[in-house]
């Protein structure tokens, strides 16, 4: 029951309830003691409901910042954004050499005449 309080320590303290309260009201005071323990029971529950309930909200709050700086920082978003700035320095790459090839003047090749 009671840490540190002994069967024979809580029948001391019944015999002396008893003789110090009397048997009629004893009844009565135990009824009082009993609503009194019902209600510090509820009060401690209500403050234990209340303490989960902010922290709950503590880390749904810490979820929502979470979820923010996710948004802002995809990295998938970045790896897109990687890909179509090496695409498009390929293509450049490519293109420039085709332009380069275009321009420069291709060698015809010798006919049977030309080598007599």
């Amino acid at each position: 029951m009671l840490p540190g309080i002994g069967f024979s320590e809580l029948l001391v303290l019944a015999l002396a309830a008893l003789i110090i309260v009397g048997p009629k009201d004893l009844p009565l005071m135990m009824r009082k003691a009993g609503q009194m323990v019902a209600k510090a029971r509820s009060m401690a529950r209500e403050f234990q409901a209340a303490f989960e309930d902010i922290a709950r909200q503590s880390e749904l709050e810490d979820l929502r910042k979470e979820i923010e700086d996710l948004k802002r920082n995809n990295a998938m978003t970045d790896a897109q954004a990687d890909l179509a700035n090496m695409e498009s320095d390929i293509n450049a790459a490519v293109m420039s050499k085709e332009a380069a090839e275009a321009e420069a003047p291709t060698p015809e090749p010798k006919s049977k005449d030309d080598a007599a």
